[in-house]
């Protein structure tokens, strides 16, 4: 049997941070069900007034992954999924800032969001028809389209994960990427044996101290855990990509105008890079661009914001916090950041090479 050998890896623990962004919140009841209007116009959310009412968001994020939702050294959470809370912060209640992120396991995340502790979720959780049509979440969107892969040593020469007959691969269980492993493998008819754990961080630790061979999770997840190791070099993510990894924000069920505030914020950062509009311009092309799309994307021309609740000014207000989708990338996935990523299926679909980000019209 072949004798697999792997790294020393410094796992970065990245803890949740201080002051009101991160301090456990007081849990909030889940907001009534919504009801219409006196006039028979669109229903009201009950979540966007409990909002507006407390006057913060409670975003659910990550507990420490690189890239996504971290604190910084000054207790600063930063991130992808992060700067996604503070654009709805922001187009919501014109504060980036007015948002207390909650950290939380994979285990518990979901819970959080039906018992009320948070009003959406933005933390890399995949959708999927069990979780949709299953479980009864509400998905509002994609963010980032992953896959997941398998983390190795280069000093093993594997040129691809089937070749990891007999291996041990640490994954997490209860979530996809166990489910996902076993597909992979049984499908091809390797045998391997899994080495489960309870969370991510104890996965990578597991393979840190070489109590199994391969680490499979999602390629973005591989990627910021190679940053923290020894000797980051030493280790390869395999071509292999195991499954679709679509990740987007969840919201509960049965608020559908609260799940289309939070769709079309998504939606405005990836029209804003789209049409050119830049987080140091937003303003003012809000007064001088000509052309309409960017006019009824910056609250120039019509009355979009109104519609769902929110200011005319509410997508301005989310791209002036963070930027547009290419900058909340780049800033934390991309050339800017230590995960170096490719856009790759996350550019825009009019770019070349052409990815799946495609913003919806406002019109």
């Amino acid at each position: 049997m072949r004798c697999w050998m792997i790294g020393t890896m410094a796992l970065a623990v990245l803890a949740a941070g201080c002051g009101r962004q991160d301090a456990p919140p007081a849990t909030d009841a889940p907001p009534e069900a919504p009801v219409a209007t006196a006039s028979g116009g669109p229903l009201d959310s009950p979540t966007l007034a409990a909002i507006k009412r407390r006057g913060r968001l409670n975003c659910g994020v990550h507990q420490g992954l690189v890239g996504f939702a971290y604190t910084d050294n000054r207790g600063q959470w930063r991130g992808f999924d992060v700067d996604f809370c503070r654009a709805t912060a922001a187009a919501v209640l014109g504060d980036g800032d007015a948002v207390r992120f909650v950290p939380l396991s994979a285990a518990e995340r979901f819970s959080a969001l039906n018992d009320g502790r948070i009003d959406v979720l933005w933390r890399n959780s995949s959708w999927t028809m069990t979780r949709d049509a299953g479980e009864g979440l509400v998905f509002a969107g994609i963010n980032y389209y992953d896959g997941q892969g398998f983390l190795v040593r280069r000093s093993l020469n594997l040129n691809s994960a089937t070749e990891l007959t007999g291996a041990r691969v640490c994954v997490q269980s209860g979530s996809t990427s166990q489910a996902n492993a076993v597909d992979y493998f049984r499908s091809r008819g390797i045998e391997y044996r899994p080495v489960v754990f309870d969370t991510e961080d104890a996965a990578r630790d597991a393979y840190n101290r070489e109590d199994c061979d391969a680490f499979s999770a999602d390629i973005s997840a591989l990627a910021a855990a190679r940053t923290v190791l020894t000797s980051p070099n030493e280790h390869v993510i395999l071509s292999d990509v195991a499954s679709k990894e679509p990740l987007g924000p969840v919201v509960r069920a049965g608020d559908e105008r609260w799940a289309s505030t939070v769709r079309w914020t998504l939606n405005a950062l990836m029209l804003a890079e789209e049409l050119g509009v830049a987080r140091a311009e937003a303003d003012d092309l809000a007064k001088t661009s000509t052309d309409p799309r960017v006019r009824r994307l910056l609250g120039a021309e019509g009355d979009f914001g109104p519609m769902l609740g929110l200011s005319r000014t509410w997508a301005k207000d989310a791209i002036a916090a963070v930027g547009n989708y290419g900058e909340i990338f780049e800033r934390n996935l991309g050339s800017q950041s230590a995960l170096d990523l490719e856009r790759g299926l996350n550019a825009q679909w009019n770019a070349r090479p052409a990815g799946l980000i495609y913003g919806l019209p406002i019109r």
